[in-house]
């Protein structure tokens, strides 16, 4: 899809460590290998059902790709979701999405990233999250974030204590078909607003807003 025509395939997030750049079908391609090889087959398993990640190949990646094709042309005042290409360099090595929920009304955002296992344990889930908040509350003027990972999801869980997120109770989900109580994160524009940080830019935002009928 030309970048033009879908202004958030032209949105990049930099920090000091990496960058978020929009998940064209070019970057996606740089990532198909490492969903071949399996990002969610360790336990113990980070993903709520149902999730594509989760699929034998090759219908893994075909359905991961139809998962993000739908998802750009599913844009709403109240529902959209921005897929993003982690980049070390120039190698991709994981994704960071920034969803909006009832962004019209309450102005509220939640997220999810996976990173390749070989990018694990470089403090880059921490750094992935400061960037899409970043893009949520100074480019998007988001109210609050909201995240959630299963209860022994011990990198995500410090993620989202560590960056200010409260408890915000907890709930069943399943994953791989097993029930197992999911964790839930809220982070308040007040409390982003006590560690925000100066060394993010926002890249491309000409024309995105718009898209997401954000005003």
């Amino acid at each position: 899809m030309p970048t033009d025509l879908y202004p958030p395939l032209s949105l990049k997030v930099t920090t000091p460590k990496l960058e978020l750049h929009g998940a064209t079908d070019e970057l996606l391609a740089q990532l198909l290998p490492i969903v071949r090889d399996g990002v969610g087959a360790q336990q113990p398993y980070p993903f709520d059902d149902p999730m594509s990640l989760y699929e034998d190949n090759p219908v893994r990646e075909r359905k991961w790709l139809q998962s993000i094709w739908r998802g750009r042309g599913n844009v709403r005042p109240d529902f959209w979701r921005l897929y993003f290409v982690v980049m070390l360099g120039e190698q991709a090595v994981g994704m960071q999405d920034l969803i909006g929920v009832d962004f019209d009304t309450c102005r509220t955002v939640t997220s999810f990233s996976w990173l390749a296992p070989s990018a694990w344990q470089q403090g880059l889930g921490r750094e992935m999250r400061a960037a899409i908040l970043h893009l949520a509350f100074e480019g998007f003027g988001a109210a609050e974030a909201a995240s959630e990972a299963f209860f022994d999801n011990l990198p995500s869980n410090r993620v989202s204590e560590s960056m200010g997120y409260q408890p915000n109770g907890s709930n069943w989900a399943t994953r791989r078909g097993e029930p197992a109580v999911l964790n839930r994160w809220r982070l308040k524009r007040d409390d982003w607003e006590l560690s925000r940080r100066s060394d993010i830019e926002l890249i491309g935002m000409n024309g995105v807003k718009d898209v997401l009928h954000i005003k």
